[in-house]
């Protein structure tokens, strides 16, 4: 080899390199470092540890989001904040981003079931939930419930509808204590889930017709448990028929089934609940794409008047993340959000703060990022490995949303570092 070319190749070693360097930078910032930051004294001084978070008056929903399902600084704000409602706030409901029969497994067992609390934890289905910090939160209702009178007592509701075997159960309970024939729904069981031998309209039809004998005979309970089911039969039907659909359905049933939550606590004179679920959905003001199909936060907000729904969104400045992947094992990756208040979060040193948007003036320099659009950290239960792994370690889109925080939420809680959970087999 003439030495011409041996200095070509080496260029086109060295050139190669280099965008090999270059690729291993970005991939791991999500860009060319961590972007801009807001003044980190002008965030300091509006900034607060989370138990001085304050609620407005005439609040009836507090919602608390999670930048990601798999972290444990986000499961423990659950606790935290919760702590601040029910001694501040008398707030006496947590409602979870879980089913709602599973969640009345867990609010069995604070009220003096058998078990543990991890046990209770695995019975909300989801992985994300089989983990300490959310056996903590379920341990700490149940202390509470047994030193509290019993007008005072902590509940544990799910809004959510993609599993069955709970719901299934306790309706079938349900309809046994008012003495009504249970054939019908018994047909529709298979042992495992909805029966495939019959039709989305036949069951459809049955789980109607529950419902309204359950009505007849006041038992509303068991009737919100038919309405759990006929979600859960149509969302099974969407799945199969139009997926695309299926995220904008589920979050309009989400919101009925809160709204149902309200009205059960208000009766019982508690007029504020406590919500938890990823900030995708909880945030005031988001849809699906096309536009059409709301966030349940944003259908909350519209149903009950956004004076009275006051979100709390999370974010991180460097998060190292639990995920799934399609071979059912989990794997942590790690991103950055390239927010600038996180980063001015971190650059005050504060591990975790809130930041309330009501409490910032108008002159400060903060309105520029909490009234402007911002990228922000966003990271679902979205498989890590094969074609989508690879796109979210090239795309920094793929797990960032460019919006405006104050159209979102009524503040944020940041987590300088977030760390993976830990799931229990």
């Amino acid at each position: 080899m003439t030495s011409g070319k041996k200095a070509a190749g080496i260029i086109l070693l060295g050139i190669l390199v280099v965008i090999i360097a270059v690729g291993a930078v970005y991939s791991h910032f999500g860009g060319f470092g961590t972007g801009e930051s807001a003044d980190p004294a002008e965030f300091a001084k509006f900034a607060v540890p989370v138990p001085e978070l304050t609620v407005p008056e005439g609040t009836r929903i507090i919602a608390l989001g999670e930048a990601t399902h798999g972290n444990r600084e986000f499961q423990e704000l659950k606790l935290e904040v919760l702590k601040v409602l029910v001694e501040k706030y008398g707030v006496r409901a947590l409602a979870m981003e879980a089913d709602y029969g599973c969640c009345e497994a867990v609010n069995r067992y604070i009220h003096g079931g058998e078990g543990t609390p991890e046990e209770a934890a695995a019975a909300l289905g989801f992985a994300i939930y089989r983990t300490q910090e959310i056996a903590d939160l379920i341990d700490l209702m149940r202390a509470y419930n047994e030193a509290a009178p019993q007008e005072e007592d902590l509940r544990f509701y799910g809004f959510d509808m993609q599993r069955v075997e709970y719901n299934y159960q306790y309706l079938l309970e349900a309809m046994q204590s008012a003495g009504l024939e249970t054939a019908d729904l018994e047909k529709l069981w298979d042992g495992d889930g909805l029966s495939g031998d019959l039709s989305a309209d036949e069951r459809a039809a049955v789980i109607t017709d529950i419902r309204e004998k359950l009505l007849e005979a006041n038992e509303g309970y068991g009737a919100h448990l038919a309405e759990i089911l006929l979600q859960c039969n149509e969302m099974s039907r969407i799945y199969q028929d139009s997926f695309v659909n299926y995220n904008g359905v589920r979050d309009g049933y989400m919101a009925e089934n809160v709204l149902w939550i309200l009205d059960q606590e208000e009766n019982r004179g508690n007029g504020k609940v406590f919500i938890t679920g990823h900030n995708g959905h909880i945030e005031q003001l988001g849809t699906y794409p096309g536009g059409e199909q709301k966030v349940m936060g944003n259908l909350l907000a519209d149903e009950i008047g956004k004076d009275a729904y006051f979100a709390i969104g999370t974010e991180f400045y460097r998060t190292t993340c639990n995920l799934p992947t399609r071979s059912g094992k989990r794997v942590t990756r790690s991103f950055y959000s390239r927010d600038p208040l996180a980063k001015a979060a971190m650059r005050s040193a504060l591990a975790i703060s809130l930041l309330d948007y009501s409490r910032i003036p108008e002159d400060s320099s903060l309105n520029n990022y909490v009234k402007g659009y911002i990228y922000m950290g966003s990271v679902g239960e979205d498989p890590m490995d094969g074609l989508n792994g690879l796109v979210y370690r090239i795309l920094p889109q793929a797990y960032r949303i460019y919006r405006c925080p104050s159209e979102l939420y009524d503040g944020m809680i940041f987590v300088e570092e977030a760390h993976p959970i830990e799931i229990r087999d």
